[in-house]
């Protein structure tokens, strides 16, 4: 379930979300470890909580301890394949739901994934951002119609994390990924400044160090987009640069 929070009000602006009251908790179960690592790194950025397993045998023992709200789970592992472990699930009774990460792509395995009792089937090589995006379809089918999305605010400036729309007042902006991204991080990270090294490094992870001119670019196309250009329809500045610091997404205090 997620309630609107009403507090959050920072430096030089008002921040508003939903969040979930409990954070979700994500079993991520792939015998690729960095694979494994990644997913459960990406959901942690996203505010869950995130465990790993790297067998059939440990996802079960980890099922059980945790609890998950959900499951990302390989086919092919060791011992105990992940259509053995969502059997012994399902037998168990733990209708948690299980989205696939796999590398067969065959159709067979991809009705066998489904009509053995998964929610959604994905192949590798894949982007995590597709993945976090059907993760979060998954959650809001399960949870019913009284699931409400997650939306982050900083003065007019919204945005939608389940439908990736993002709005200034009542324009609603064309984003690349890339500036998706930027944008999201500020804006969940608001009232707070962050430096260009973290977001070079929240965004694009790996290959781009001592890059920060990546940052620049990207944040001078969002200003843009966000204040109109300079038009009569564009507002206030929304994300500022901290001369020697980096960036921040705030409203500039009255």
């Amino acid at each position: 379930m997620w309630i609107r929070d009403a507090g959050g009000y920072g430096v030089g602006g008002h921040v508003t979300h939903y969040e979930r009251v409990e954070k979700v908790r994500l079993l991520v179960v792939d015998d690729d470890p960095p694979i494994a690592d990644l997913v459960a790194t990406v959901a942690r950025y996203e505010g869950w909580e995130a465990m790993t397993a790297y067998s059939g045998e440990d996802a079960l023992r980890r099922a059980a301890e945790f609890h998950p709200d959900i499951v990302v789970l390989d086919l092919m592992l060791p011992g105990l394949d992940g259509f053995g472990v969502l059997d012994r699930l399902r037998r168990s009774g733990t209708m948690v739901p299980v989205v696939f990460l796999t590398a067969r792509d065959g159709v067979a395995d991809r009705v066998a994934g489904l009509t053995r009792g998964g929610d959604d089937y994905l192949v590798k090589p894949f982007a995590v951002e597709e993945l976090m995006a059907r993760l979060r379809t998954v959650l809001r089918r399960a949870a019913g119609p009284g699931f409400q999305r997650s939306v982050l605010q900083v003065a007019d400036l919204t945005m939608d994390e389940d439908t990736r729309e993002v709005r200034r007042a009542d324009r609603l902006l064309t984003l690349t990924p890339t500036e998706y991204e930027v944008l999201r991080y500020l804006m969940r990270k608001s009232p707070t400044v962050l430096t260009k090294a973290q977001i070079l490094d929240h965004v694009w992870e790996y290959g781009f160090g001592g890059r920060s001119n990546v940052v620049e670019l990207v944040v001078s196309r969002l200003r843009r987009k966000l204040d109109g250009n300079g038009e009569s329809d564009g507002g206030e500045s929304l994300i500022h640069t901290v001369r020697g610091v980096g960036y921040v997404v705030r409203q500039v205090a009255e």
